[in-house]
């Protein structure tokens, strides 16, 4: 049924991979921990009036790919800049801006009563964050049905796992004690769970998260769950693994 997703996920990892090779990016793998999200938000799941927000931007190759893929006009970049006429709608890069902001847009929508959701995609060490925590206070004081978070949750950050770094135990009734709507999808990779919960409607008066449990580095197994990949760039005996996982070489 998802055939064509799963081929455009796989020529979005390759074409990542490839430009993280001759632009000497690091960031592989929280850029592909997230990448079936990213197809299933903008094949599947968003309208011409929603808009996205990547707050873990330091993830923003594919993203910048799948939107010159369908037309826009900006440069690949490890943080994004404000350029809303190329489907850009934040600058981030610091990590805990793109909530507090995607909670402003979503908050002005209602004032407005203009249609249309805003999606925010943040990292799990993101939600470390206090300014993650000030947002879903928020967000829920002004029952902002019209916000969507998904969460990767890929449980590696920077030089360590979550559970050494800063335990994120039991994220999804963190959620709802702050009244939010809560989902989560076991398998952040598997279209057939994720679009399904993302298509759902949210419930009145209640803004909504998804917390997709994904793997960092998905794609390259020799690669995956190490978290020396967070923002280490690819070279030597590396390029050839990688190429050959992807069905490059």
């Amino acid at each position: 049924m998802y055939e064509i997703l799963f081929e455009k996920a796989m020529k979005l990892r390759q074409d990542t991979f490839t430009a993280f090779v001759e632009h000497g990016e690091p960031h592989l793998g929280g850029s592909f921990s997230m990448i079936e999200m990213l197809i299933a938000l903008y094949e599947e799941v968003m309208q011409e009036e929603d808009k996205f927000i990547l707050s873990k931007a330091h993830a923003s190759f594919p993203l910048c790919l799948l939107l010159k893929e369908k037309g826009y006009d900006l440069r690949l970049a490890t943080h994004l800049e404000l350029n809303p006429e190329n489907g850009i709608h934040c600058t981030t890069g610091s990590l805990g801006h793109g909530l507090p902001i995607g909670v402003g847009m979503a908050m002005a929508r209602k004032m407005q009563k203009k249609p249309g959701k805003v999606y925010v995609m943040v990292s799990d060490g993101e939600c470390q964050e206090g300014t993650t925590w000030e947002s879903l206070l928020i967000g829920a004081k002004h029952k902002l049905d019209n916000l969507v978070v998904l969460v990767d949750y890929n449980g590696i950050q920077a030089l360590t796992t979550l559970e050494e770094g800063l335990p994120l135990d039991n994220l999804d009734a963190k959620f709802k004690a702050f009244n939010w709507d809560s989902r989560e999808v076991l398998d952040g990779h598997s279209f057939e769970e994720l679009i399904p919960v993302l298509r759902e409607g949210c419930v009145e008066g209640k803004p909504r998260v998804v917390i997709a449990h994904t793997t960092k580095g998905k794609g390259i197994q020799t690669f995956e769950n190490d978290p020396a990949w967070h923002a280490r760039k690819i070279k030597g005996e590396q390029l050839e693994i990688g190429k050959r996982a992807l069905g490059l070489a």
